[in-house]
């Protein structure tokens, strides 16, 4: 695996694929830079060598389009204190004013492309943007992992014109190396905790880790679909009607396979989805009509610890109930909880997920975890044992 370690920058123009599609209020301010931070150590290593930078990424789905939300100027100012110096900014990803300020960039000195997604030839995995991306660089890094299951001109095809000088970045090799600790090198038990509303979101990873895992939990509203399978009564829960008969499939899988499914015994149900709304504990496969599941209940919250704590590796994919009501976090909190304490024991945790992201932050417990991913679908294809065009074109 290449990485930037196999490279000296010095008086060389780096090409680096970052991902900044970053949150910004309304005032255009970042609320959320980890993704930012993340790139750091991979730039300021081209940087101490003596290279330059230019940088590309998206922000958004301006669908080919120049939105000013979208603009990647708004995060010029933080970008400059963050890498302490002066980040100069082209107004367009190429054309004949942009090329002449990546000519004239001198070591030291970093570009900031504007929305590479303000052209659709980005998503299209143009041939020919890609070539105009590529004369601006000597040597191209990726470390986009969040858009590394996308074959688009600047995470894959790009590459091609650097059949020599491409690497990965610091944040693409973590990535890839700490997925790995799960899919090929996890140590037993291993527990995989999934959530999310829907199970047809979730099936290719649902399958693939029947082949892996010893322990399967379940939550969020896909455990309604399939308490439907084996015959319970949901109530106004979401289910997938056309995926019933697909949770019944992966159960009897899972028994052939001896994972342990473990899905909520009770549920914390309400009658409207609100945070106001009237709430009470019930069975998962005992609610009536008019009431729905909107997070696990006391018993699964228990047993699921138990599960968690008892794990040596866990992967954590999907919250377990509506974590944005106050009155509906208390599963996901439970459960990143047990997954801190666990990692505290010894075990590896990997995180990913937006959600799930979401919410290990929402309970501070970001620096209590093994791993964060920064690819919610990205980290998904891959663990579902995809391919991935940004990594293969890398590898290749």
């Amino acid at each position: 695996m290449k990485t930037v370690d196999n490279f000296n920058f010095k008086n060389k123009k780096a090409l680096v694929r970052v991902d900044y599609n970053v949150p910004l209020n309304d005032a255009f301010e970042i609320t959320d830079d980890s993704r930012i931070k993340a790139s750091l150590p991979t730039l300021n290593k081209i940087l101490a060598d003596g290279g330059s930078l230019i940088l590309m990424s998206h922000m958004g789905r301006p669908k080919g389009e120049k939105v000013e939300r979208y603009s990647l100027k708004h995060i010029v100012d933080h970008l400059s204190k963050a890498l302490n110096t002066n980040v100069k900014f082209a107004d367009d990803c190429i054309g004949e004013t942009t090329n002449e300020l990546s000519t004239n960039l001198l070591a030291g000195e970093v570009l900031l492309l504007e929305n590479l997604r303000y052209y659709k030839e980005e998503e299209k995995g143009d041939e020919s943007f890609a070539k105009k991306l590529a004369e601006m660089g000597e040597i191209y890094v990726n470390d986009a992992f969040g858009t590394a299951h996308r074959a688009h001109a600047s995470t894959t095809i790009v590459a091609n014109y650097f059949p020599d000088n491409k690497c990965f970045g610091y944040l693409m090799k973590s990535e890839i190396e700490n997925i790995n600790k799960v899919l090929k090198e996890s140590v037993k038990p291993l527990t995989a905790i999934i959530g999310g509303a829907k199970v047809s979101d979730k099936v290719l990873i649902i399958e693939q880790l029947l082949e892996k895992v010893d322990n399967l939990i379940i939550g969020g509203g896909m455990a309604y679909t399939f308490f439907r399978a084996m015959g319970g009564k949901t109530g106004d829960s979401l289910v997938e009607e056309d995926r019933i008969e697909l949770a019944s499939k992966l159960l009897n899988k899972a028994a052939l396979k001896e994972v342990k499914i473990y899905l909520p015994i009770d549920s914390h149900i309400a009658d409207s989805f609100s945070n106001e709304a009237k709430r009470r504990i019930c069975n998962s496969d005992k609610i009536h009509t008019g009431w729905m599941g909107l997070d696990i209940g006391k018993t699964a919250i228990e047993t699921y610890t138990n599960v968690i704590q008892n794990s040596k590796t866990i992967l954590w994919n999907g919250p377990m109930g509506v974590f944005e009501f106050s009155n509906f976090q208390q599963g996901t909190k439970a459960i990143a909880e047990a997954v801190a304490e666990a990692t505290k024991n010894g075990a590896f945790s990997l995180i990913g997920g937006g959600d799930s992201v979401a919410a290990i932050n929402k309970f501070e417990l970001h620096d209590q975890v093994s791993y964060i991913s920064t690819g919610g679908g990205a980290m998904l294809e891959y663990l579902e044992g995809k391919e991935l065009p940004g990594i293969k074109a890398i590898l290749d």
